[in-house]
């Protein structure tokens, strides 16, 4: 992926390998608070850090930026973009929108976006995830907010008929705090949250993950604050022509996760689904052609 194409945490993640013991230190502290931690003055990432400075100006070279103002410029420009209501959105588009018809931008930009997000993903991580979603020993909490709770209503009732003990919780205030009561050590939450972030879900997060609970972020290329307590991040691209954040990468990757787990649990799945289809036939939900 292009640098230029990429955040810096991004580019952070993607050089891991290659940093110092020191640079390794460095990053794991820009992205446990990313990306307030790098906003400060040199000397205080150093400090906080417990590196020197001339760490954090050999780190932020090896990023691509010149310099610390040019690394810090870069971040206030994500930080914008994070907070981007639709119409700042839609102007952003309109100042710069290449010729053709929406159509054709409009699919190009999700085509990138699914490639960008998916060069980032790891298939061991995309397979843990699974794991835990499929493991009907632990309960799961499906989460989503404002706008992402239709596509986490969407994984929710595909994963009802996978398997049993699973709750769609919305993260409104006065809805969320009592499936709270009986959460555990070891169940699993599935949480939505993009930008503009919300304060239920991440309240919401935290006090699941102070009951030991176990919390997979789907997120953008951005990251919600939830970040921070999740044990695993899926971070989607999701910018287009458009006053609003595209889910099509968001779905892309829900529908996968459902095909996964569904092969994980297939000898429990397939009962469940002939069950579901004789309640359905004595409902009569379906027409019959036959």
């Amino acid at each position: 992926m292009p640098e230029a194409e990429m955040t810096i945490a991004e580019r952070i993640q993607a050089q891991l390998d290659t940093l110092t013991r020191a640079e390794r230190q460095l990053a794991h502290s820009i992205l446990e608070n990313y990306p307030a931690s790098g906003l400060g003055p040199l000397s205080a990432l150093a400090r906080d850090a417990q590196v020197s400075a001339p760490t954090v100006a050999r780190m932020v070279q090896k990023l691509g930026f010149r310099n610390y103002p040019d690394f810090q410029a870069e971040l206030r420009e994500e930080l914008k973009a994070k907070v981007k209501n639709p119409i700042a959105k839609h102007d952003t588009w309109a100042e710069g929108a290449p010729s053709g018809h929406v159509l054709n931008r409009f699919t190009e930009a999700v085509i990138d976006n699914i490639r960008l997000t998916l060069a980032q993903i790891e298939p061991a991580t995309f397979d843990a995830a699974c794991a835990l979603i499929a493991d009907t020993e632990r309960p799961l909490f499906i989460v989503g907010g404002r706008v992402t709770h239709t596509i986490a209503e969407y994984l929710f009732l595909h994963l009802q008929v996978v398997r049993p003990r699973i709750t769609h919780i919305q993260s409104t205030s006065n809805a969320w705090p009592h499936h709270l009561l009986d959460a555990k050590q070891g169940d699993v939450f599935v949480i939505f949250d993009m930008r503009r972030y919300e304060n239920n879900t991440l309240k919401l997060a935290e006090m699941a993950r102070a009951k030991g609970a176990t919390i997979i972020l789907i997120t953008d290329q951005w990251r919600s604050p939830i970040h921070s307590v999740a044990d695993i991040c899926f971070s989607n691209r999701i910018v287009v022509p458009s006053a609003w954040d595209s889910m099509a990468t968001t779905l892309l990757l829900v529908e996968t996760m459902i095909a996964a787990v569904q092969d994980v649990n297939w000898g429990e799945a397939r009962t469940r689904m002939e069950a579901l289809e004789d309640i359905f036939d004595q409902t009569r939900l379906y027409r019959k052609f036959t």
